[in-house]
């Protein structure tokens, strides 16, 4: 496959993952917004949520003070911000069109038609009214593309590398969203489980909203149940989102997904960047659960997001088309 062809298809599933991921710690972000709390908590959140994606010089140039609505205003609808829902949206079209020879009809007219909605939603201040309904919207599209890309295409390298795409940026967000939230509690979560249960202050209904809006947001209510049929803990919600394989959007089942798929459009230069994605598995394979708290989850978590982002230099690397010097 042509390199600029990869690269497309590649970057296509990537924007379209992180509109998803995107409206997804927006979501979670305003709900908790919504419970009693004090003026200054509700701002760390949206500060943490900007600070997670890096856009806080970016966003203070353009809104000053951190608001709810400016922070939504900022990552949904403005153009100017790479990271919002639009941008992302027009850069998976853009992509998507470039490589429309490559996409089967429903995959190309799923990406187009979710572009032309998206402007009659902001057009018509469907955002506005109902947020929630908004980002429930922007989740559906994302579910609908992988859906129809699962259904419809031939499973050559057009599709490994649009799973490639997907499953490198999940992982991104997961470790992300984790890191802000857990941030959120004031705690890096460092020390023995005994010690850190016996020094817990946060109220118990603190407790239960906010780790249940972090499952929420990555649709993992329901899974924690079945799995843990117990109280929500923080242990073990970063035990279902970092080491479960049989988590959707767990860093493990993401990593075992881009390691396969690596597998299969490798070349003779990619040894070096499946090494890698292998050892990164390897880890998460393994893992304790206890091993990562008690050294440190921020830790843990920034190590790992310089590594998926070492991988992605790698792909790029190996099969896309170079970036200029």
């Amino acid at each position: 496959m042509l390199s600029r062809t990869a690269d497309h298809l590649f970057w296509m599933s990537r924007y379209t993952e992180r509109a998803e991921n995107t409206a997804r710690m927006l979501s979670v972000s305003y709900e908790t917004s919504l419970l009693p709390q004090s003026a200054d908590v509700a701002q760390e959140s949206w500060l943490g949520l900007l600070s997670i994606s890096e856009l806080i010089p970016a966003y203070t140039a353009r809104h000053g003070e951190v608001t709810r609505e400016g922070v939504l205003e900022f990552m949904v609808r403005d153009g100017d911000n790479p990271s919002s829902i639009l941008s992302c949206l027009r850069a998976a079209r853009e992509n998507a069109r470039a490589v429309r020879g490559a996409l089967t009809t429903e995959v190309w007219e799923t990406q187009n038609q979710t572009w032309l909605e998206l402007h009659r939603q902001l057009k018509g201040r469907d955002f506005e009214r109902d947020p929630g309904a908004f980002f429930e919207w922007v989740k559906h599209c994302s579910h609908l593309s992988r859906g129809v890309t699962l259904g419809t295409m031939l499973q050559d390298e057009a599709f490994h590398f649009l799973r490639l795409g997907t499953f490198l940026e999940r992982a991104d967000n997961t470790a992300r969203l984790l890191d802000v939230k857990f941030h959120a509690v004031q705690s890096d979560f460092h020390g023995s489980l005994r010690e850190r249960n016996r020094n817990r202050a946060a109220p118990q209904e603190f407790d239960f909203y906010h780790w249940s809006a972090i499952l929420r947001s990555v649709s993992a209510f329901e899974i924690y149940r079945k799995v843990y049929r117990d109280v929500i803990t923080p242990e073990r919600v970063a035990d279902l989102l970092i080491l479960r394989a049989d988590m959707p959007r767990s860093l493990h089942a993401c990593l075992r997904e881009v390691a396969d798929n690596l597998a299969v459009v490798a070349n003779d230069q990619s040894a070096e960047t499946q090494r890698n994605a292998g050892r990164l598995l390897a880890d998460l394979r393994y893992g304790r659960i206890d091993e990562i708290l008690a050294t440190g989850l921020h830790a843990y978590l920034t190590q790992f997001l310089d590594r998926v982002s070492h991988l992605g230099a790698g792909i790029s690397r190996d099969f896309l088309v170079p970036v200029p010097a």
